[in-house]
This record gives C-alpha cells, structure tokens and sequence, in this order.
C-alpha cells in the first residue's frame, strides 16, 4: 500500500476542517468516478479521484460488498485512503467487518454515534487495530481528493454521539461531491427533517437518494431544491417496501432518470467535469 499522510488542519479563519490525503498519486486518467455498489438492501458508495485516490463509503451488511467492490477497482488493489461510515447501522457498516481485514485502510471517517451492538464495536476495533487514522465528520469538514474533486461534509452540524436507536439515522453524514462543473449530493439515511436543514445551495446534477427510497426523506420540497437529473437508490429485496411508490412518483415528477440497484446491479458513474454519465 502507498503511504498516505493524512492531516486535519483546523483553518479558524473561517471555521473549515480540510482532511488532505497527501502524497497522492500523481497519475490519473482525469476522471472521476463514483459508483453505487450492488451490495442488496443496505448501501456502499465508491469514488475515485481524477488521480486516484478511492475512497468507499458504507459497506452494506455482510460480505457482499467484496463482490462488488473488483467491479470498480483491480481485484489486486487492496488498499483504501479512506473509508467512510456514515451512521452505525448494520446495513451501513456492517461490511466494514470484512473489508477491514482484506484491505489497508489510511483513514475512518464517522459522525460519532454511540451504537452499543457487536457490529458498530467490532467496526471500532479494527479501525484500531488497523492503525488507520480516526476522524469524526462534521459540517465544513472537506475532503481533497486531488485534481481538483472535493467531497464536502454538509451535516451533521452538531454534536451527535448519543443519538441512538433508532435515530442514528438523524446523524448520519451528508456530503457534496464536486469536480468541475459536475456534483453528487449524498444522503445517507437521513430523514426530511435532516433534508430541510441543509441550507446550502445543493443543486446537484446527481442524487444518491436518502434511505433506500424510503417514504420518510426525498420530498418534493428536496428535490425541487437540488433539482437533479439523474436519481441512484441502493436497495435490495426488503420488507419495507423501499423505494416507496411515493418516493419514486416525486422523482418522476421532475422528470429525473432513476437508476436502482436491485434493478440496474452496480451504477457506475464517470465525471469529466462537465458532466456525469451513468450506466
């Protein structure tokens, strides 16, 4: 694995976190690229920077996410600059549990949350034993991923630590991917309580749409706001009927193309900083 530095610069100025993945490569192909991994009913996301830097974000339960992941990067690859876990549920992290040991991990990135299951201590201890460096996100946090791509934290904005239960979800992590000209807006789990308290402009070409297409986030108020093009649900067989038919009706509304994973498998999406095509 390459040696990556990673520091965390407190810029009091004007109050922005930047975490720089250092000693980037240097090579690269120009483009961007971010996918929505097929990892069933849970999410996993994967970028990779113009230069190379990759980061994946959740992980999906199980293992599912190590079939997925050689359809982005080589399968002789196994190193990561970071990994992302954006909220504590099983669904979300719960493939960490077999990422960790297969992969080389410089950096963990999570909001926080105290979740007192096996999976969510089980995560924490490998993150120590892996030696991998530790950050909290918070809103203003930035993300370099060289030649110009940036993966911002928009939420959370407070201290969430002991939003347990069921309303971890309500602290999940919230980012904006740009490069050029293009952006993909990320939204965890969270709710439309959460939604309506990002207010950034976040018009996105791009929306990773909020828990799996569930009837609690993606309103018509959101989307008008981000006003996307192209909408990416991850989701597999459940019983909670995601996505729901109200979810998808909104989308289809703004005449926005949906791309799901229990339908398309992995979406893959290239920016060439002008625009984003998916498949």
């Amino acid at each position: 694995m390459r040696y990556i530095a990673v520091g965390v610069l407190a810029l009091v100025c004007v109050g922005i976190w930047s975490v720089a993945l250092a000693e980037a490569p240097t090579e690269g192909k120009g483009y961007l690229t971010f996918a929505v991994l097929d990892v069933g009913q849970g999410d996993a996301l994967y970028i990779e920077g113009p230069t190379g830097l990759q980061i994946l974000i959740d992980g999906g339960a199980g293992s599912a996410v190590l079939r997925s992941l050689p359809e982005v990067m080589s399968f002789a690859d196994r190193s990561l600059d970071a990994v992302i876990g954006t909220h504590p549920d099983a669904d979300h992290i719960g493939g960490f549990v077999e990422v960790f040991p297969r992969y080389e991990v410089a950096t963990y990135i999570e909001p926080g949350i105290l979740k007192d299951t096996a999976t969510a201590k089980k995560v924490l201890a490998l993150v120590r034993e892996e030696g991998a460096k530790h950050i909290v996100a918070r809103k203003g946090m930035t993300i370099d991923l060289d030649g110009g791509a940036v993966l911002e934290v928009l939420y959370p904005d407070r201290d969430v630590t002991y939003l347990g239960g069921d309303k971890a979800n309500e602290g999940g992590i919230v980012m904006r991917l740009t490069y050029g000209e293009t952006c993909a807006l990320l939204m965890a789990d969270v709710s439309s309580a959460i939604e309506n308290k990002i207010s950034e402009n976040v018009n996105c070409e791009v929306l990773k749409v909020g828990h799996h297409g569930s009837r609690f986030s993606t309103s018509h108020s959101f989307v008008q706001k981000v006003s996307p093009e192209i909408a990416l649900i991850s989701v597999g067989k459940n019983s909670y009927g995601h996505p729901t038919e109200q979810v998808l009706s909104v989308l289809r509304t703004y005449n926005v193309e949906i791309f799901r994973t229990d339908q398309h498998g992995t979406v893959r999406c290239i920016s060439d900083k002008v625009q984003f095509t998916c498949e």
